[in-house]
């Protein structure tokens, strides 16, 4: 998965944010689960990333919530 720009997620609709959020978390618990299982990750730094772009996420729904 490509990292999400604020710039991108700016462009995309409100209904493709909310599906690409739920996309961020339900990978996220997939990470977690494979994690907690002892199984780990090929790139253990994707958690970070993937929580971040939740966080990204957010923020600009708050921003734009906000103008309105």
């Amino acid at each position: 998965m490509a990292r999400l720009t604020a710039k991108d997620i700016r462009n995309l609709t409100p209904p493709e944010r909310k599906k690409r959020l739920e996309e961020l978390y339900n990978e996220l618990t997939e990470i977690r689960i494979q994690m907690a299982t002892g199984g780990g990750t090929d790139n253990p730094y994707r958690i970070k990333n993937v929580r971040r772009a939740i966080a990204r996420i957010l923020t600009i729904q708050s921003e734009m919530e906000s103008e309105e």
